[in-house]
């Protein structure tokens, strides 16, 4: 977790415990003053309507307006809300990036239920309370954009009738030798299946085990090293098998084998072997015999910065991808992919292979664990940004209904995203259904089904 991931999670747990106390001294008031029943009625109470309407983590205000940059390539278009039609200029020209900049304001039932944008048959859900600039995906809707028949409409929300359409073009990266960086089993097919299972020349490496966090295999009657081992086993065989499903052959996977969680570590003390936190295991070559051909840290297997390094600058060199596809520093804080990203641009910089181009993706944030928000199968606005982020071109295709369930089916393979919510998230979900009318989609109980199979996928472009 980064530095800023943890201050915001740190001023969020502040912030609940102060209304918790609140709550509690007007209980006992309650209590004293009224009637000592209505104190457990009104916790009931209090638990559902927390679990209905405060439960989202959300870092930052509502009414915090986003903040894009664009490159300089980019074309800007002043567009207008007009009847529920989008009128754009007569000089528009169709790109394959559309984002449309709009200011939102919820209505009051949006401050209870989930504010939603409808751009023709596409919904794009927003923060409850919403009351800033947003940014809306239209990539895919060309076709009615140039017939002046694209339509837009809020719900529990309103939009601005003054808006700025930002286009940005891009070849198709599918036709080009692509590299794909997952940190774990899993990363990949989140972030980049539609991608992946329609290029021509993809190889995908996955940096660690991700044996941790192995309390479910528990039951299974092991101790805790044998169960991160036995985890790790089944997700080093998710990263390996489950890209044949997309097209991507187990000759074009590899698996480094490093341990979840140390790479920052390994980063910081470059010669030091970081063995597994919780298996007990501190030579990576025991999951490394299915990977396509010999690579530097087979010699000695140890789990080394120094060795994921001389791994990768031999990777580039063998595929010599064209495109890497890796997590994006500044919005993904996930500790290992922020670490995976470093060690990429390292193995860049010290190697003979220099990739053209950057493909960033973002699994995770630091400020709103739901997004991208809505039910699955909806669109994908670009994520929130309070701190400016560096001007990258946007690359957003679209992805038809079959490989949608194609990506689904892809993530029900993975060994980490099958286990039952918690008896806690089940409750919380038929709360929400209920009094929010939030869905899950049936593909998965993962939070990730909802979140990663979209009609779009989105990434950012940074020109190497």
């Amino acid at each position: 977790m980064s530095a800023r991931k943890q201050l915001l999670l740190k001023r969020h747990r502040k912030n609940k415990r102060i209304a918790l106390l609140i709550a509690l001294v007007s209980l006992l008031l309650i209590g004293v003053l009224v009637s000592w029943w209505l104190v457990p009625l009104l916790l009931v109470l209090g638990w559902i309507a927390h679990e209905a309407w405060f439960a989202d983590h959300l870092f930052y205000r509502p009414r915090d307006d986003y903040r894009y940059e664009f490159p300089a390539d980019a074309m800007h278009y002043p567009a207008r809300i007009e009847g529920g039609r989008l009128v754009l200029p007569d000089d528009f020209q169709p790109a394959d990036t559309l984002v449309l900049e709009v200011q939102l304001q919820a209505s009051w039932l949006g401050r209870w239920l989930d504010p939603q944008v409808w751009i023709d048959a596409d919904r794009q859900d927003f923060e409850r309370g919403v009351a800033g600039r947003r940014y809306l995906n239209l990539s895919g809707q060309h076709e009615l954009l140039g017939q002046g028949a694209l339509r837009l409409h809020g719900r529990f929300c309103r939009l601005s009738n003054d808006a700025t359409l930002h286009a940005m073009r891009n070849p198709d990266y599918s036709e080009r030798r692509l590299l794909i960086i997952a940190p774990h089993a899993d990363d990949a097919e989140l972030a980049a299946f539609g991608l992946y299972s329609r290029a021509h020349d993809v190889a995908i490496v996955t940096l660690t085990q991700g044996e941790i966090e192995a309390e479910g295999y528990q039951r299974l009657g092991l101790d805790p090293a044998a169960a991160a081992r036995l985890k790790g086993r089944l997700r080093v065989w998710d990263s390996l098998a489950v890209p044949l499903w997309g097209g991507v052959p187990q000759a074009r996977c590899v698996q480094l084998g490093y341990y979840c969680l140390q790479l920052p570590a390994m980063a910081e003390e470059p010669g030091r072997a970081f063995a597994s936190r919780e298996s007990g295991e501190q030579d990576i070559r025991n999951v490394r015999q299915h990977n396509p051909f010999s690579l530097p840290a087979d010699t000695d297997g140890l789990p080394s910065w120094q060795n994921l390094q001389a791994d990768l600058r031999a990777l580039l060199e063998h595929f010599r991808p064209e495109v890497v596809v890796t997590p994006h520093p500044e919005l993904d804080p996930h500790a290992d992919h922020v670490a995976a990203t470093r060690a990429l641009y390292q193995a860049i910089e010290e190697g003979e292979w220099m990739p053209e181009t950057l493909l960033l993706y973002a699994n995770h944030l630091h400020d709103n664990d739901r997004w991208p928000m809505g039910p699955a199968e909806g669109g994908v606005a670009l994520p929130p940004a309070i701190e400016a982020l560096p001007a990258d071109r946007l690359w957003s295709p679209t992805l038809d209904a079959e490989t949608r369930l194609n990506k689904a089916m892809a993530l029900r393979m993975q060994h980490d995203l099958q286990g039952p919510p918690s008896l806690k998230k089940r409750l919380r979900r038929v709360i929400q259904a209920t009094l929010t009318g939030r869905r899950w989609p049936r593909t998965g109980d993962d939070e990730f089904f909802r979140k990663a199979v979209r009609l779009h996928e989105l990434f950012w472009v940074r020109e190497l």
